[in-house]
């Protein structure tokens, strides 16, 4: 289920947060247990490699005719910050003593994950959370795991005091679509695009 606010996007959008700083402490929500077999841990800078890979992933998957991503990597040295929180799910396959509560794996890889952004309401002005990246492995879909993570996203949200969350996707991504509707998700705007390379007339 990929989900992505690419970069053109976030170029418009967020980039009027860049380099503003603010003594206020915005709390950052981490649960332990996200579903009965899913664990949710807050991610770090030392993983910007893993969330260029699960960027690769969600527009492989939904443009497999484009072999080029390269440009991820750059997004990511952007855009990730202490001010843009990602979230790791793993599976909880851990260890429990007795009395104790569930440790999870310390080198478990994650099967799906969450990366909350900001972004700024055209109409109002105001500051909100934005999904840049909500992305769940194939095998691990049909869960629960993305409607988890959207309640976890709300939470963080609703916990700084937005009043609104936003996110993109892409038309063609129908199952994404579908969830976002059921959650109460809806199209505020289109971005409308037009390619400008000559094109053959038949």
């Amino acid at each position: 289920m990929p989900l992505l606010g690419c970069q053109r996007w976030m170029s418009q959008h967020y980039r009027p947060l860049l380099g503003r700083s603010s003594s206020k402490v915005l709390p950052v929500l981490v649960t332990n247990q996200l579903l009965a077999d899913y664990q949710l841990r807050l991610g770090s800078g030392r993983e910007r490699a893993t969330l260029v890979k699960f960027l690769q992933l969600s527009y492989q998957e939904l443009f497999p005719e484009q072999g080029d991503f390269s440009h991820l990597p750059e997004t990511v040295r952007r855009y990730f910050s202490r001010e843009t929180p990602l979230w790791w799910v793993e599976s909880a396959d851990a260890t429990v003593n007795a009395g104790s509560p569930i440790v999870p794996p310390p080198l478990s890889q994650p099967v799906a994950c969450l990366w909350m952004g900001n972004a700024i309401d055209q109409l109002q002005g105001d500051r909100h959370a934005h999904i840049f990246l909500l992305y769940v492995m194939p095998e691990h879909r049909r869960r629960g795991v993305g409607s988890a993570l959207m309640r976890h996203a709300e939470d963080w949200a609703r916990a700084r005091g937005d009043r609104q969350i936003g996110l993109q996707v892409f038309q063609s991504n129908r199952p994404a679509l579908n969830l976002y509707h059921r959650l109460g998700y809806q199209t505020q705007s289109l971005w409308m695009v037009k390619s400008l390379h000559p094109q053959s007339l038949e």
